[in-house]
């Protein structure tokens, strides 16, 4: 079978969430907090299995906020052995459309990891690639979500990646700055924040 582009590092990130969320007890997989607000990591399981469906998003209209509420209800209805064998199928063989949509599904993924180590207080050192997909994935989000790619200019301290957007700048890692642009507050304080006078400023809030 040809493998497309990242399908590798898709496979090896599913891979490495599996082992994550199956070292969990039952209260933390059915209840821990995440980064991801009103999703427990077994949601965050559900959710992802469902990205590999594309039917998902054209049932709903490609409206991609009812199709992931969708994918999170179905999961809620399967006990924990069931979602985590589907879990085991959906890391080992992506669909066509999730080795297709590979290099997009990356950052989606990784993003969602790092939502469950974050909110367990845990930490892990992301392979390059990784990380770059963190931070693209952060800059599509801030797009869709929170516009923060059009009010500040992001700076990774990460070597070979650019800055991104004009005003204030913000400085930090790519996976920092990719979980902030991302929407995920939780990581203001990994990041350095300079007015365009080049005076340190404090972290914005947020309303």
């Amino acid at each position: 079978m040809v493998r497309l582009p990242v399908e590798q590092e898709l496979r090896q990130e599913r891979a490495h969430l599996l082992e994550t969320l199956e070292s969990l007890t039952d209260a933390e997989f059915d209840g821990a907090s995440t980064l991801c607000a009103g999703w427990a990591p077994r949601d965050i399981l559900a959710h992802l299995i469902g990205t590999d469906r594309l039917g998902d998003y054209l049932a709903k209209g490609m409206w991609i906020d009812r199709a992931n509420a969708a994918q999170v209800r179905r999961g809620r209805a399967m006990s924990r052995a069931e979602l985590t064998a589907a879990g085991r199928r959906w890391a080992a063989r992506p669909s066509l459309f999730g080795r297709c949509a590979a290099a997009f599904l990356l950052g989606d993924t990784a993003v969602h990891h790092q939502d469950v180590l974050r909110g367990l207080g845990r930490t892990r050192t992301l392979p390059r690639t990784v990380e770059r997909a963190v931070f693209q994935e952060g800059v599509l989000l801030s797009f869709e979500h929170n516009r923060r790619l059009l009010r500040y200019r992001v700076v990774p301290t990460t070597a070979g990646l650019p800055a991104l957007g004009r005003g204030p700048e913000v400085r930090g890692t790519a996976e920092a700055l990719g979980m902030w642009l991302g929407g995920r507050d939780a990581v203001t304080e990994e990041l350095e924040f300079t007015s365009v006078q080049g005076r340190l400023c404090p972290a914005p809030v947020t309303i």
